[in-house]
């Protein structure tokens, strides 16, 4: 039987239903399952949200398409801020992010800290875009955020981090002063903003917009 599947496909060409089921990029992923995924390392409910896709990732559900952005930029772009400026809001927030972590089986501790001025990070982020351990980067700073509590708001500390966690601190730090970074960036917070963008973490599956960590599940849903 295989052999005269194989031959049927040698002469006549793949059925239309194998060339749907098959359709893949460049990489050989299946194209349906690409999640874009927009991020910033300052915020706990982005730090949920890239463990429970990596999760969902490792599962073979999807692949995620990393696209870091400056939260901050978003936000004064359209004249949004942050839930937790609002004393309710921010409130109940921060106790909805320890009933995630605790669904999703993350350490999470909220970091005295905040908020973190986060821009030199998410240049270095962008940065280090292509290299072969950048999602390996993005575990560590999130982990240095919302697992360890570090002011990643001092440059001292955010050196120690990067160089405990293997890192050439040196090559990193110059990345996020490359002004070819700088304007990666600006040019992917303004491209995110155009996209309809208002917050982080925001995933789209498709052109389908998914904003916030607690919409995973229909993302999941859809694949």
């Amino acid at each position: 039987f295989i052999i005269k599947y194989i031959f049927k496909v040698l002469m006549l060409g793949p059925s239309n239903q194998t060339c749907a089921l098959g359709a893949k990029n460049g990489k050989g992923e299946n194209m349906s399952k690409v999640v874009e995924f927009y991020y910033d390392f300052g915020s706990p409910t982005c730090y949920l949200a890239f463990y429970k896709l990596r999760q969902l990732e490792e599962e073979g559900k999807l692949k995620i398409d990393y696209r870091p952005v400056l939260l901050g930029g978003i936000f004064k772009a359209i004249g949004n801020s942050a839930p937790a400026n609002i004393p309710a809001k921010g409130k109940y927030m921060f106790e909805d992010i320890i009933r995630y972590a605790k669904r999703y089986g993350l350490d999470y501790d909220f970091n005295p800290h905040f908020p973190i001025n986060t821009l030199n990070l998410m240049r270095g982020a962008v940065g280090m875009m292509g290299d072969k351990r950048f999602v390996d980067f993005n575990d560590l700073l999130f982990r240095a955020f919302w697992r360890d509590k570090k002011n990643m708001g001092d440059p001292e500390t955010v050196k120690e981090v990067i160089e405990k966690g293997g890192f050439d601190f040196n090559k990193i730090h110059a990345l996020s002063s490359d002004q070819s970074v700088k304007d990666e960036l600006k040019k992917r917070t303004g491209e995110a903003v155009e996209k309809g963008l208002f917050g982080a973490p925001t995933m789209f599956l498709g052109d389908e917009m998914f904003w916030g960590q607690d919409r995973i599940f229909m993302i999941e849903e859809k694949l």
